[in-house]
């Protein structure tokens, strides 16, 4: 990520709290998106498909299960080149993708750290995160060294969050790295304070799935290991009990998933070609037949993932009828917030915390989902309207359910 578009995004992107206003510079031109508590609302029409934001993280991490998805330590730009993703997710390791060309991954930028071997994938992306948050958290020779306190702290979590992941301990990690390495530390903890970090909504009576009873002991082993591994004066109210809770509570309901992936964006490029006729027909049946070998060797998980903290993404309300949604068109963490629907002055921006499939479920399973995970009661325009419909479960959920009844396994700290 070229520095001066870093510094641009960040500097762009102004919370006025005592105004409750959000001011965004976006294309050479200001546009005003009020701030009201919580909710991000229009202050001019937006159209279908309209880009109405490019938000940076102020920081980000990708999965730990997710690693051997070799991408950008620093933006989660994917590092292999589209025809490599396809070898490996396909499992045949002489395929040649045609178009070579489109794809954008550049392997002679790359760069690696030279303490650690962590990769980036540009000089820049280097330098921005050993200024941000890698001089902290660079292991240095002790990488592959399982006594390390960071390594003993990245086996932890995923002993106890295993796939599909929707969150990291790293995130915290690096926020915690963030204000240790930061000149200014308490700018760095004012931005991370305007996140929502409370483990329970006492009014609903709804306290966060992940922080209940049976969490405890796996929750005191991962605050005592990142103790030993980061623990700073500065920050010694995060590594208390309480304190972990909340910083676990602020990851658990403010990252947003982050995906990259190159072989995607080669396929959208090949999608745009004017081609003749027969040959988009060979195009499109090879892209065809890729994804469903894709399918059958690995399965869903497809793209380097990750989760970051995003200031305008996370004052997003939620709805099941959403009016906007995220994606990483750009190959890396640069949020963009799309305008599902025309959006008119004064109107409320919102997005979806739930994805397409648990959308579709009934209001009884979305409002579980919705107060075991975001610890609140929806009441958007689709779940008032199905307010007097039965509290069943929906069919899909109740297999899944079923399935789990009588498993002797711990409890895994996995999300929705």
């Amino acid at each position: 990520m070229p520095k001066s578009l870093t510094n641009k995004l960040s500097g762009d992107v102004q919370l006025i709290i005592n105004n409750i206003m959000v001011m965004v510079k976006f294309r050479c031109r200001v546009m005003t998106l009020c701030f009201q508590g919580k909710g991000l609302f229009a202050k001019k029409l937006f159209k279908k498909g309209d880009t109405i934001f490019i938000e940076q993280p102020l920081v980000c991490a990708q999965f730990l299960w997710n690693a051997c998805y070799l991408s950008c330590d620093y933006c989660l730009r994917a590092l292999e080149t589209a025809e490599e993703n396809a070898r490996r997710l396909c499992g045949l390791p002489g395929l040649s993708l045609p178009y070579p060309e489109l794809c954008k991954v550049r392997p002679e930028l790359h760069q690696a750290c030279p303490h650690c071997q962590v990769m980036y994938c540009s000089s820049e992306c280097k330098r921005a995160a050993w200024e941000q948050y890698h001089r902290v958290l660079c292991l240095g020779p002790s990488r592959e060294d399982p006594d390390h306190p960071i390594n003993k702290l990245q086996d932890a979590w995923r002993n106890v969050h295993y796939p599909p992941e929707t969150s990291s301990i790293m995130l915290m990690a690096r926020m915690v790295a963030v204000v240790k390495q930061a000149q200014d530390k308490g700018r760095w903890q004012r931005l991370f304070s305007h996140f929502c970090s409370r483990a329970a909504n006492e009014q609903e009576e709804i306290a966060h799935k992940l922080l209940g009873e049976k969490f405890q002991g796996q929750l005191a082993l991962l605050r005592n290991l990142l103790t030993t591994a980061l623990y700073d004066d500065y920050l010694s109210q995060w590594f208390t009990p309480e304190g972990f809770r909340s910083l676990f509570a602020l990851v658990g309901t403010n990252g947003q998933g982050i995906g990259t992936s190159s072989l995607s964006q080669w396929v959208h490029a090949c999608d745009a070609l004017e081609l003749p006729h027969q040959q988009r027909e060979q195009l499109d049946a090879f892209i065809d037949q890729l994804y469903k070998d894709i399918d059958k060797e690995t399965g869903d998980f497809l793209n380097c993932e990750g989760s970051g903290l995003y200031l305008l993404q996370s004052s997003c309300n939620h709805s099941c009828v959403p009016n906007a949604e995220a994606s990483f068109p750009d190959n890396n963490f640069l949020l963009h917030l799309s305008a599902l629907s025309d959006i008119r002055p004064g109107e409320e921006i919102c997005i979806s915390y739930l994805d397409c499939c648990q959308r579709d479920r009934s209001r009884h399973s979305r409002h579980k989902i919705l107060r075991e995970n975001y610890l609140f009661v929806c009441s958007c325009q689709k779940c008032m309207s199905q307010m007097d419909d039965a509290d069943v479960t929906s069919e899909d959920e109740d297999e899944g359910e079923g399935e789990t009844e009588g498993d002797d396994m711990e409890d895994e700290m996995t999300d929705v």
